[in-house]
């Protein structure tokens, strides 16, 4: 279930690149959580023999710990790549049917390589991990999930690719879970783990007679290949339960498409999915990926002046509340967002994010503007509790 802080932690984790043909942003932050067990993987241009146009992108989100989805970031890549390599061990076979079972067979070692250390073994270390990953040749994409964090494909302005999540409720894994034994209640395995598949979780992979992909938990990814359509992909987006979990896919897709027509800063537009989603109410682990391809939305000089249009009139709005104070003075920063949301006038706001996208603009003018912010012993300033 996972324990909770007193306040969220909003530093987040920063990368971007660019390289074949693609643009990447990510951001991660740990939120709510007592632990960070979200991880992820990067690579433009794979580490062997004529892959070096191929690109991999992975989101891995722990619980019970962060151990196994820090190993799976670190090295699942290198699994899939030597479980794809041809019987001289030299070049990876670009065959679609072939690279699909490498994945699926990179899964098994790595979750297999992972039940010796000693720490997961013998039960001192009970964790787990699901994986969503996309990997990239030129001509296919390779949409990679084992568990409940998701991907999204992104193709002429709509949401035409989902992964499908891995919960004990379906029925496919609901049968196998009761033919190893176990039982589903509460939606979870056995009453207690939220995901059907996952890497790791060694506790509910010890059932005598049944094989690796048999057990209550299965290692075992569903693999999806498309051809890509260069005139048509936008963008990708690989992200964790903590994000799903307050916005759908085509809202996350909407959003995400709105802020790269006002932004080309990739690491801006993933921080602002994450702080959004935080505001939204996710008490989770945050942590998303964007991969852009040649056709994703470009930044709109009409679409960066609205933005600030709207920008200066939230300003404006929260100005013009803490000028007037009521009967019973400043009002706190939730009625400020109360009042927004009954605002027949405002600009149209972010679709997806709606005024949850504009609390940091909000917050920040409130927290200028209010004379009864609390100082600590050296004079600098709290964050506003709400």
């Amino acid at each position: 279930m996972g324990a909770f802080l007193d306040k969220p932690k909003t530093e987040k984790h920063n990368s971007h690149g660019e390289g074949n043909g693609l643009r990447y942003g990510l951001s991660s932050m740990q939120g709510w959580r007592v632990e960070m067990e979200d991880a992820h993987t990067a690579v433009l241009g794979l580490p062997a023999p004529g892959m070096t146009d191929w690109s991999f992108f992975a989101v891995y989100d722990g619980h019970a710990g962060s151990r196994v989805a820090n190993y799976c970031s670190k090295h699942l890549l290198e699994h899939i790549i030597s479980a794809s390599l041809g019987a001289g061990g030299t070049k990876v076979s670009h065959a679609v049917e072939t690279v699909k079972v490498g994945i699926r067979t990179g899964f098994l070692r790595i979750d297999e390589h992972m039940r010796s250390f000693s720490d997961l073994r013998n039960g001192m270390d009970r964790s787990g991990s699901t994986a969503v990953g996309v990997l990239l040749s030129p001509d296919h994409f390779f949409f990679i999930n084992c568990g409940d964090s998701r991907a999204v494909l992104y193709r002429n302005s709509h949401v035409c690719f989902s992964t499908l999540d891995h919960k004990p409720c379906n029925p496919r894994e609901r049968e196998r879970i009761q033919n190893a034994g176990g039982s589903v209640m509460i939606q979870r395995v056995n009453g207690s783990l939220a995901v059907s598949r996952a890497l790791g979780d060694y506790d509910y992979k010890c059932v005598d007679g049944k094989g690796p992909t048999e057990q209550l938990v299965s290692p075992e990814p569903a693999v999806f290949e498309m051809v890509r359509a260069p005139e048509q992909d936008q963008f990708v987006i690989l992200a964790c339960d903590g994000i799903w979990d307050v916005m759908s896919n085509e809202e996350l897709c909407e959003f995400v498409k709105s802020r790269l027509e006002v932004s080309d800063d990739l690491e801006r537009v993933c921080n602002e999915v994450v702080d959004t989603c935080l505001h939204k109410g996710s008490r989770d682990n945050m942590s998303v990926v964007l991969v852009c391809l040649p056709n994703a939305p470009k930044v709109s000089e009409e679409a960066v002046r609205k933005d600030a249009e709207l920008n200066k009139y939230l300003e404006s709005r929260v100005e013009e509340m803490l000028s007037q104070p009521g009967e019973e003075g400043f009002p706190d920063l939730v009625a400020v967002m109360r009042n927004l949301s009954t605002d027949h006038g405002m600009p149209t706001l972010p679709p997806g994010g709606g005024l949850a996208s504009k609390r940091s603009v909000i917050e920040a003018v409130y927290n200028r503007l209010n004379p009864y912010r609390e100082e600590d012993g050296n004079g600098a300033e709290l964050e506003y509790h709400w």
